[in-house]
């Protein structure tokens, strides 16, 4: 459930009026403030880039543990300090078999060749734009059942593996994938080894989408996209056991739960 915006400042000066932070956020969340324009934002020791009326985003980790600490530095003002709570989620463990054994336990040539795919992937997410998509409603990229949740422990034919870094939707191969908000794609490839057909969208000030697993891709890097746009179709490709979407989201190198990103109202 979304938490009301609230000033989490204290007692607040009129300065202070227009400092406006959520009180608490989940693990995964991606959190949306407003400070005045040309304040300077500091979330621990990462500077936030302010949009032109005075809005910060930021991403809180899987693991992260409260509160998150932010600086407000507003043009000729003191520094103040803003804490929000972090509420810790329960993270199921999921087992997935019949996955191909030879993407669970590559072999060293294959190793070697998903190390570099993860570099450029990496890469493509170390920067963005100032595009302000991220401050749309977002909406889903498909319609379908949720077959894997964002964090959850996963384990491939018995073997741990990663937290599942973002969330399934299972829907036939071919389906349209839209979208879910306007942004820059900034990386589309056709055949990454584990997630196969793969494009990254730059929503701006760090906030991006992936969308792995793709059968076809319609749309290449530099292209702008608005939200509801038709950029490829759902398949099987790379690490999959069946025809899904998978849809993660980003803040740089934090990942988000796209679920909760949908759940934003405001």
């Amino acid at each position: 459930m979304l938490c009301a915006w609230l000033l989490a400042l204290g007692t607040a000066s009129a300065a202070d009026a227009d400092i406006v932070f959520p009180r608490q956020v989940q693990q995964g969340a991606m959190v949306v403030g407003k400070v005045p324009s040309g304040s300077q934002v500091m979330y621990g020791d990462r500077p936030l880039d302010v949009t032109g009326y005075g809005t910060v985003v930021f991403g809180v980790a899987r693991d992260a543990s409260g509160p998150a600490r932010l600086t407000v530095s507003a043009p000729g003002a003191a520094p103040r300090t803003a804490e929000i709570a972090i509420v810790p989620r329960d993270w199921p463990v999921e087992r997935v078999n019949g996955v191909p054994p030879k993407t669970v336990s590559p072999p060293p040539t294959i190793a070697a060749r998903i190390r570099r795919e993860q570099q450029r992937v990496a890469a493509a997410r170390a920067t963005s734009s100032h595009d302000t998509g991220f401050a749309q409603a977002f909406i889903w990229p498909v319609q379908g059942r949720v077959s894997g949740r964002f964090g959850n422990q996963r384990i491939y034919n018995g073997t741990p593996g990663a937290a599942h870094s973002g969330m399934d939707i299972a829907v036939p191969t071919g389906t349209a994938v839209k979208a879910p908000a306007s942004g820059r794609v900034v990386f589309a490839d056709p055949d990454l080894y584990l997630t196969g057909g793969t494009i990254l969208i730059d929503h701006g000030y760090g906030i991006g989408s992936n969308f792995l697993h793709l059968s076809k891709l319609a749309v290449a890097v530099g292209d702008t996209v608005v939200q509801g746009q038709v950029i490829g179709r759902a398949g099987a490709t790379g690490r999959a056991t069946g025809p899904h979407l998978h849809w993660g989201m980003t803040w740089f190198d934090v990942r988000i739960d796209p679920l909760l990103v949908l759940e934003r109202t405001r």
